[in-house]
């Protein structure tokens, strides 16, 4: 009799550590992510500036694998990121890190006041309606292009085929195809020459961050979109005469949840590609720029 309230104790210690497990499972954080894929990045960036930890599953694109009928079931969409907490799948980058900031309020990344709120989301809106397809496309014509080059035939047809969505697919056929020359290129480079355009004469009145004086989703949004251009070599096209965009941009590269959630996971093999096709492509790019510019006399800054 003596052992029995031991013995309870114990059972009761058990109930404590699988009511701890339990919850430490509901609560976890799994990305399933492609280590170079933009969208990735933002949402890795949110989740270190949140100071979260999370396991990262790789979905390699180059493979197919976003279109397995198990990842599917998570991202009917057939792209990355997913996030999955507490057992639900999340979708859409832009949304998962709103989800995010919601879930896990400080440091806030979201600002209270509506005027900024709206203000922040119109950079959303900016990448998700204009610079997301404008970084595929100089991506795939500077690099990729030359991964899908090396496929098999049947590797190549199935990721074309796979795609799903007729407008993604001429997208990326026409960049495979042709490169810089495609339409598609010349559309990227309008969607970035009026982003920067509009960066700029923010950061003038506001700086040193888009919403002020603390980084924000506007800022983690756009983050990776530049930087894909200047690990490619190419931002200068866009900033040479653009100092306040060059000083945020100097700012970022320091910011830790940039260095941890971005550059940092850059694998050798990433950066030596994008910076070996990216300045083959720099010529065209700032005449394809120069032409639009003066056809636009307005649009300049």
């Amino acid at each position: 009799m003596s052992h029995i309230p031991g013995i309870r104790r114990s059972f009761a210690l058990y109930a404590i550590f699988d009511q701890l497990r339990a919850l430490w499972e509901s609560s976890l954080i799994t990305l399933y992510q492609f280590g170079n894929s933009v969208c990735c990045q933002k949402v890795r960036i949110t989740l270190c500036e949140k100071r979260l930890d999370w396991e990262s599953v790789e979905v390699d694109l180059f493979r197919s694998e976003q279109y397995d009928p198990d990842y599917l079931k998570l991202n009917p969409k057939g792209v990355v990121p997913t996030l999955v907490h507490d057992g639900q799948p999340l979708i859409e980058s832009t949304l998962i890190c709103e989800y995010l900031d919601d879930t896990f309020p400080e440091p806030p990344l979201i600002p209270g006041d509506p005027l900024l709120r709206s203000r922040m989301r119109f950079w959303s809106k900016a990448v998700d309606e204009g610079l997301h397809e404008g970084v595929t496309e100089i991506s795939f014509s500077a690099m990729f292009r030359e991964r899908m080059k090396k496929m098999p035939d049947e590797l190549r047809e199935v990721r074309f085929r796979n795609i799903g969505d007729p407008r993604r697919r001429d997208r990326f056929k026409s960049t495979s195809e042709v490169g810089e020359r495609s339409p598609f290129v010349l559309y990227a480079i309008a969607a970035y020459e009026k982003a920067f355009k509009i960066l700029e004469q923010t950061l003038t009145e506001t700086g040193p961050w888009i919403l002020g004086a603390s980084p924000s989703l506007a800022d983690i949004n756009l983050m990776p979109y530049v930087a894909r251009l200047d690990n490619l070599g190419l931002l200068g096209v866009w900033t040479d005469n653009r100092p306040c965009v060059r000083d945020w941009w100097a700012q970022v590269r320091e910011w830790p949840s940039f260095k941890v959630g971005l550059s940092d996971p850059l694998t050798e093999a990433e950066l030596r590609e994008m910076r070996t096709h990216g300045p083959k492509i720099r010529g065209d790019l700032a005449e394809l720029l120069e032409g639009l510019r003066h056809s636009e006399p307005a649009s300049r800054s």
